[in-house]
């Protein structure tokens, strides 16, 4: 093997390294939760999360954030791609699994990485944010602006006095379909899980009711919705 194959390898090797460790990663997670529950895998993650950042960053030569010095303009670049790619590799995986397993296992494996996702990056955005346990519809608020989805997809939230309505103004997995004169995806089972994970990990006492959402018949241009509200702290003894 000569000079240029051998950086060629090396190369390589680099990519698969990352791709390897990003796998071991989500399956310790993964199950860390298959044995002893989502709340024990999310405190774990919480640890690991933390030590393995600081790994990183002094093994590469830098104990402060790589991208702490970029410009308001960069990072909403760099946190547009991530997004983006985030939901890229969520689409490959669905397509990968359908091909081996149909229509059927591809959702239940869906539904299942919902279920487990949502309550992490809750959990994630309420530590990054300084979120209160007992925020309420204020902190869900601020934690959807920062969800992943939020940067692929045009949304809004409206709030009222005792509830918060989100909607998806533009979906960008269910437009791609309409634009090939597809069906939309039947989301439903998989958005239930997803707000209502989110919503309870930014505050137990949020209640989450789908408004619409596909399968449910939806109007021209429409995408699914959300309603959010405050579960009543109930007296001593009731």
């Amino acid at each position: 093997m000569d000079a240029d194959d051998d950086t060629t390898v090396l190369a390589a090797a680099a990519l698969e390294q990352i791709r390897l460790m990003g796998v071991h990663y989500g399956l310790w997670f993964s199950e860390t939760v298959h044995q002893f529950g989502l709340d024990a895998a999310l405190q774990a993650e919480s640890r690991a999360g933390d030590l393995t950042r600081d790994m990183v960053l002094k093994r590469l030569s830098n104990t402060q954030n790589p991208f702490a010095n970029l410009s308001k303009k960069q990072l909403e670049t760099f946190l547009d791609t991530f997004s983006k790619l985030w939901l890229g590799m969520d689409g490959v995986w669905f397509q990968a699994v359908e091909s081996l397993e149909g229509m059927d296992g591809a959702k239940r494996v869906n539904d299942t990485c919902w279920a487990r996702f949502a309550p992490l990056e809750a959990v994630r955005l309420k530590a990054m944010l300084k979120l209160s346990e007992r925020g309420g519809l204020d902190a869900l608020e601020e934690a959807l602006k920062w969800r992943m989805n939020s940067r692929v997809n045009e949304v809004a939230a409206v709030r009222e006095s005792d509830s918060l309505t989100f909607r998806v103004l533009t979906c960008r997995v269910q437009a791609a379909r309409r634009r090939k004169g597809l069906q939309d995806y039947p989301c439903k089972s998989a958005g239930v899980t997803e707000y209502r994970g989110f919503a309870r990990n930014v505050d137990a006492r949020i209640r989450t009711e789908c408004l619409a959402c596909p399968p449910d018949p939806l109007g021209e241009g429409k995408f699914c919705s959300w309603r959010f509200t405050l579960e009543k702290d109930q007296p001593d003894g009731q």
